[in-house]
């Protein structure tokens, strides 16, 4: 071997040993303590792992049509540092988004060194955006004379994200709530349906790292969208009901009304609609609208002595139980005195015999009082738990509320309670309490669970909410008998509630208001409670009106409000008369 050979062999021992070495040490690296965060580091100036959030899920009514969605708006807001023309960027944003010139100059000088990035408006439309973009690309494209500068807008940001957007504005928005934004990508609902399935509709976030080179942000990976929630309400049929209540409440000067109009054999509600209401897309004035303590939706949140219209649940528990007879009769002399008090008709009048439809029919307080008596005390509160009085019906809305219900043994319960009780006073509930309760008369005896919810779609799939059966709280037999006995009292007086060719069972109900230092005098609540066809319920109606100031009995002023939505409702519903119309009542045929 010459010496050549040997300088060549050592040359590659020595390389061979230079690799050994530093794959060794980089091995040592790797496994010294700091090594993660270092690798951590080098990571994080390729890109930044950053939490994604989903699109909202829509809110759709019962055919499919948009009450809650998103819409895309942007920020505008200013990048201090790379600002070059501070005069330009000032006049432009002021202009365009109506900001004083002045503040946006004090912004863009950031005197204390604080800000890096200055937010100027959010929710900003396209149309102003349009007009940003049309400036940025004609002060590109200028034709500048000697000496003049250039206008720059550099420093100007605008992003685009997404906002909760409600197309129909004030329109069921007491049963949709509203979504609040924490910042541009994440808030949370608040009352109603957003509140309630907020989590659904919120979707799932996930953790994304995002490259900085352009090629590998291609392949990020889609992150699905929040459950779309489809309601039971119906679009027509609400706004319906929201025209005929705010007549109402005007005409009649209320404080406000409620009108609940469900479908008792499922227990879905077609609508449900309150005054004060509110438009989503203006969340913010929300304390102004709802001042102290008054309900976002009242019909889930406001408890009230009822009055007559709990004469129906007292009427049905006296008869399943066997307490009174269908063809028993009562001997009304105008008073009957229980636990120390004396208990009157609301004309202070003697009626004498009356059938049991007859003390329905002209609404005696003796008799029902004397039904409650047969039934005993124990019984009657049993039946009224069993009606769901005493909790809340579970009805999938947020902020739901009920009154504690006084029972024997409770201890402000006195004997005398049981006789107020049995037509509605000194006892409260909620509007969607009391549908829920009747609503067994309307469907064989069973009472169905509220619910606004019909389905919801999540991943491409939906899921059907299926009708949940929440008390058997009578007999079919007696939830017959009952309807039967209100649909011939309201034909017997000829009550304004009732609708051509469509026969309606219902009661109304006046009640006196109470405060704590008694009931006030001439202010009273006004309600009624309707369904039918008779034979076979398709829907049902509860109307509430809060201390109106001109109308007094619920016979005069409620009545006529239930055969006006009925009137309207069965045609929306498609519902065939179910008896032949009176000749008086038209002339000359359809």
């Amino acid at each position: 071997m010459n010496r050549s050979s040997n300088r060549f062999l050592l040359v590659c021992i020595a390389i061979s040993l230079l690799f050994t070495a530093i794959g060794a040490q980089m091995v040592r690296i790797q496994n010294l303590p700091g090594a993660q965060r270092i690798l951590d580091i080098a990571e994080n100036y390729m890109g930044i792992n950053q939490m994604v959030y989903p699109e909202r899920g829509m809110i759709l009514d019962a055919k499919g049509r948009l009450l809650a969605g998103n819409e895309t708006v942007y920020e505008v807001g200013l990048d201090l540092p790379s600002i070059r023309q501070a005069e330009t960027v000032a006049t432009v944003v002021s202009t365009v988004l109506g900001l004083d010139y002045n503040d946006v100059m004090k912004t863009i000088r950031n005197e204390d060194g604080k800000l890096k990035y200055a937010v100027l408006n959010n929710f900003v439309d396209k149309d102003k955006v349009a007009q940003f973009e049309a400036l940025i690309e004609e002060y590109k494209t200028r034709d500048l004379q000697d000496g003049e500068t250039r206008p720059d807008l550099t420093g100007l940001i605008i992003t685009p994200y997404n906002k909760r957007s409600y197309p129909e504005n004030a329109l069921a928005s007491n049963v949709l709530g509203f979504y609040s934004f924490k910042d541009r990508t994440n808030g949370l609902g608040y009352f109603g349906v957003e509140e309630t399935y907020n989590d659904l509709l919120a979707g799932t976030p996930k953790q994304v790292y995002m490259s900085y080179d352009p090629q590998k942000i291609q392949n990020l990976e889609e992150i699905p969208p929040g459950a779309t929630v489809v309601l039971t309400i119906d679009r027509e049929i609400q706004s319906m009901a929201e025209r005929i209540l705010d007549q109402a409440v005007e005409t009649q000067e209320a404080k406000s009304g409620t009108i609940i109009i469900s479908n008792p054999e499922d227990g879905s509600i077609m609508a449900m609609a309150t005054t004060p209401r509110l438009d989503p897309n203006q969340y913010w004035t929300y304390g102004d609208i709802f001042p102290g303590a008054t309900p976002f939706n009242r019909a889930v949140s406001q408890t009230y002595e009822t009055g007559s219209v709990f004469k129906v649940l007292t009427l049905a528990a006296a008869l399943d139980a066997g307490a009174i007879e269908y063809d028993s009769v009562f001997n009304d002399t105008g008073e009957i005195t229980v636990g120390g008090i004396t208990v009157n008709n609301w004309n202070d009048g003697a009626w004498g015999p009356q059938t049991m439809t007859g003390c329905m029919q002209h609404s005696l307080n003796v008799c029902l009082t004397w039904m409650a008596l047969q039934l005993r005390a124990d019984r009657f509160y049993d039946y009224m738990r069993a009606f769901g009085l005493d909790r809340n019906t579970g009805i999938d809305l947020g902020s739901e509320a009920h009154w504690p219900m006084k029972v024997p043994g409770s201890a402000n319960w006195t004997e005398s309670d049981l006789a107020t009780n049995s037509f509605g006073q000194g006892i409260s509930n909620t509007p969607i309490q009391m549908i829920t309760a009747i609503s067994a008369l309307a469907n064989e005896g069973k009472m169905m669970a509220p619910h606004v919810v019909k389905a919801m779609i999540i991943d491409g799939k939906q899921y059907e909410v299926n009708p949940v059966v929440i008390g058997n709280p009578i007999s079919a037999k007696t939830a017959e008998e009952v309807t039967r006995m209100l649909s011939v009292s309201l034909e017997e007086e000829s009550s304004t509630a009732l609708v051509d060719g469509y026969s309606v069972a219902g009661k109304t109900g006046t009640a006196e208001i109470p405060t704590p230092g008694g009931y006030l005098w001439g202010v009273y609540n006004l309600s009624f409670v309707g369904w039918g066809p008779v034979e076979d319920p398709k829907y049902m109606v509860y109307l509430w009106l809060e201390a109106p100031e001109i109308g007094m009995w619920a016979s005069e002023v409620m009545a006529p409000i239930f055969s006006q939505v009925v009137d309207e409702l069965v045609v929306m519903l498609n519902l065939p008369p179910d008896i032949p119309v009176r000749e008086d009542e038209w002339a000359g045929g359809w």
